[in-house]
């Protein structure tokens, strides 16, 4: 008999990290939350040309920029830095995966409430026909 070992601690170095660069991850992150180079820019108080250099890799942000980056587009810093965490897409996926659960179960309750009326309507026409 195979015993399996659980590690009972889990960790952010768990998952495998985005292996893209951090100026990749930026850009990323920067399109996930729907602002154009230009408004990061001026939510930073940088020059355009500076992201632009960051999202190419060609400089770094320091690291109070770092922080307002994270903050301004919703990712956390590890993610940001080193790929390690949840990425923009795993949460837009996941609440595209609520919202469309959310309407299946209101198209169910509306296919019940609907064959519900039907049967009615039936019951109705049939006791109508009959006594006509």
């Amino acid at each position: 008999m195979e015993v399996a070992i659980v590690q009972d601690t889990v960790h952010i170095y768990s998952d495998i990290p985005d292996r893209d660069t951090m100026g990749g991850r930026l850009s990323r992150a920067r399109d996930a939350a729907g602002l154009s180079v230009a408004e990061l820019a001026r939510r930073l108080g940088v020059k355009t040309a500076t992201i632009q250099a960051w999202e190419s890799d060609r400089s770094q942000p320091r690291a109070n920029r770092l922080a307002m980056l994270a903050g301004v587009l919703n990712v956390s810093l590890s993610w940001l830095l080193h790929g390690v965490g949840v990425s923009p897409a795993d949460e837009v996926r996941s609440e595209l995966v609520n919202a469309v659960s959310s309407n299946l179960k209101r198209i169910r309750k509306l296919q019940e409430e609907t064959s519900r009326i039907v049967a009615q309507i039936e019951t109705d026409l049939a006791r109508a026909q009959g006594s006509g």
